[in-house]
């Protein structure tokens, strides 16, 4: 039992890390307005794996790559940047809801989403920061990493859904076609301004 202490705490640092805004935040708050949960869902669930995927990889020493070639983690930030955004971009010019049906927007797919995590720079910062701060030291380093980056996404799960949600809840205040289009805006810069974190 002693063995899973560092849970408690690690639980405590991943809640305080994803219920905050950043770039999949933002993102999921506009798709929960436009398209609700349940089409928002593969958006959520790419971020799920593509962060247990991610976080799992800096503990067998992926961080340790980029901190060894810093070109590699600059061509990342670039490429991340661009896509970044492209998706502020077509979150800017989603139609109102009542539109869509003319096949105008799409919300994010599964594999766009979870491959957007390796481009995150919040899911870098949380996921080198969780691995240092609570990989155990002792057992099988691939058995801890896979235990810590599983239970920080089962964690994280109730937190990014509850972004969806909330986009959802602003979602059935906006009555007009220029109401929503003045949110999607609104969302869409927020979503370019986060390039400024990728970049700085």
């Amino acid at each position: 039992m002693e063995s899973l202490a560092f849970l408690g705490p690690a639980a405590l640092y991943i809640i305080s890390m994803t219920i905050t805004p950043g770039p999949n935040n933002v993102m999921l708050t506009a798709s929960g307005a436009n398209y609700g949960y349940w089409r928002t869902l593969p958006h959520i669930l790419g971020i799920i794996i593509g962060c247990f995927v991610l976080f799992s990889a800096i503990a067998l020493g992926l961080g340790l790559l980029f901190e060894r070639y810093p070109l590699f983690q600059s061509l990342l930030k670039i490429i991340g940047s661009l896509y970044l955004l492209y998706l502020a971009w077509k979150i800017a010019n989603a139609p109102p809801p009542d539109l869509s049906t003319q096949g105008r927007g799409r919300p994010l797919t599964f594999w766009q989403a979870a491959g957007f995590q390796f481009a995150n720079p919040k899911a870098w910062v949380m996921g080198l920061a969780l691995m240092a701060g609570f990989l155990p030291e002792g057992g099988s380093t691939l058995l801890n990493a896979l235990l810590l980056a599983g239970f920080s996404e089962l964690i994280s799960l109730p937190c990014i859904s509850l972004w969806a949600g909330f986009g959802m809840a602003i979602g059935g205040l906006l009555r007009s076609e220029r109401s929503w289009r003045i949110f999607n805006g609104a969302m869409g810069a927020m979503t370019a301004a986060c390039v400024v974190f990728i970049l700085g």
